[in-house]
């Protein structure tokens, strides 16, 4: 099991990643990725879905076996604390990168 270099690149340097997910053109600001059931997931921020914003921003979660043509973009994103917990119990022993913490990025 591999991660998909691009992803690794787009969460470390806080870089969009262009997706087609479910058939959808995304734009994702990757928090996380993970395992769950020996499975890889990202969670997520959805920046725009098919060429126009979301009604409201909020942390997904992306299969990524279900991400095709990823592409990393030159378009940066500030983590969104709000929104993504780094110390929530489902990312506890099964994180394999994330973004840097809040207090890391000062």
């Amino acid at each position: 099991m591999q991660a998909p270099t691009e992803i690794l690149q787009a969460i470390a340097l806080q870089k969009c990643l262009k997706v087609t997910y479910n058939k959808m053109v995304v734009t994702l600001a990757p928090h996380i990725l993970y395992t769950r059931h020996d499975e890889m997931y990202i969670d997520a921020v959805t920046t725009d879905r098919d060429g126009r914003p979301p009604r409201e921003l909020k942390l997904g979660t992306f299969k990524v076996a279900g991400l095709s043509d990823l592409q990393v973009l030159d378009e940066a994103f500030d983590g969104m604390y709000g929104l993504y917990n780094e110390g929530d119990d489902k990312y506890k022993g099964v994180t394999l990168f994330a973004i840097q913490p809040e207090s890391a990025a000062a």
